[in-house]
């Protein structure tokens, strides 16, 4: 027999998800105990000591890559203040976690803790959709469908870089529509970083432009589409205007592989990059099936891809070591002094 279910939807989304604050606590001495452990917790350390190292790199931009649900799972300020402070230059990320968590946010919506033994049909008829012990509120999911489809309905119907589409939602936030100051994108936009999404449309963001296009298609009207080659061909502009990079991937599927193909990418147009000097990545993928998405460091080395002198790949569950890594670089204040690269620049005008 099935647990009992909460009578209401609004018991159900009664705790919300509450998002982790990197300048609250100071992780350093966690961090420091953790490096004179071993396993995971050295590793971890380790991965610590590469970020603040790529920090402290004057030659380097630091890229984040971003899979999976940490976002919805109480990360995203991480990445935001990240950004804020100075601690990143470029956003690689799936749809999802920019549009279905950040942006869904931003139109003042929120995520909540999961209650245990509810029948995941009894959610589907109270629309409410699950991730893992995360719940979101299918309507208020649809309006941001139709918030994308209403900003999407007011551009130059034409193609766009996602990059150059998620600039533009950062600029229709920072206008006044944004219901929850400091989002990623708003923040972003702001920050001059860019955000790029190589599966764009697999998020809220497709299921908005798939109606801007039917009608549009209907009326016999232009439309707006996103050229997924000009990500690719812009992140690689952007790579060889960095130089020396490192790279700090949550999870990894298509937003790491995006990001260390820019070397190979710039290579074949004959210009000669560096292999991304530092890397960290934090994942549970498995490798013995050839990868699973979670291709080592070392591996990537191999394409040409990633240096190995300093890479760590950190096997853990990315919402319980995101949180002490970022936060020990942030109390370690190399941020400080160093140069905001505002890489958005570059595709100005």
């Amino acid at each position: 027999m099935n647990a009992p279910t909460p009578n209401t939807k609004a018991e159900l989304l009664s705790k919300v998800v509450e998002h982790v604050d990197i300048a609250a606590y100071d992780a350093r001495p966690v961090i420091d105990a953790m490096r004179k452990m071993s396993f995971t917790s050295r590793d971890t350390a380790r991965a610590a000591d590469i970020l603040s190292m790529a920090i402290e790199d004057e030659a380097c931009s630091l890229w984040v890559t971003l899979a999976g649900s940490t976002s919805a799972g109480g990360c995203m300020h991480v990445y935001r203040d990240m950004l804020r402070y100075g601690m990143a230059d470029v956003i690689v990320a799936t749809g999802a976690s920019i549009i279905d968590m950040d942006f869904f946010e931003a139109l003042g919506f929120k995520h909540y803790q999961a209650q245990g033994g509810v029948d995941d049909r009894d959610l589907r008829a109270l629309y409410i959709d699950r991730i893992y012990d995360t719940y979101i509120d299918e309507e208020e999911l649809q309006a941001c469908d139709h918030a994308i489809k209403e900003i999407t309905d007011s551009l130059e119907p034409r193609p766009y870089s996602s990059r150059e589409f998620i600039y533009e939602i950062g600029k229709w936030l920072a206008a006044g529509n944004a219901k929850k100051p400091g989002s990623l994108i708003q923040t972003a936009y702001e920050e001059g970083c860019p955000i790029f999404c190589p599966a764009f449309t697999d998020s809220s963001a497709g299921f908005g432009l798939v109606k801007h296009q039917v009608e549009r298609i209907k009326a016999k009207q232009a439309y707006v589409s996103i050229d997924s080659v000009a990500d690719f061909r812009e992140l690689t502009d952007v790579k060889i205007a960095a130089g020396t990079t490192g790279l700090f991937m949550v999870g990894g599927g298509v937003p790491k592989n995006f990001a260390q193909d820019t070397v190979v990418c710039a290579e074949i147009l004959g210009v000669e990059a560096e292999m991304h000097k530092y890397a960290v990545q934090i994942t549970v993928a498995d490798v013995r099936d050839g990868a699973c998405s979670s291709s080592t460091l070392k591996e990537a080395c191999s394409w040409g891809k990633v240096d190995v002198t300093w890479e760590q790949m950190v096997f853990a569950e990315a919402t319980t070591v995101v949180p002490l890594i970022a936060s020990d670089a942030y109390h370690r204040g190399s941020w400080k002094s160093r140069r905001k690269r505002r890489f958005a620049q570059l595709f100005a005008g």
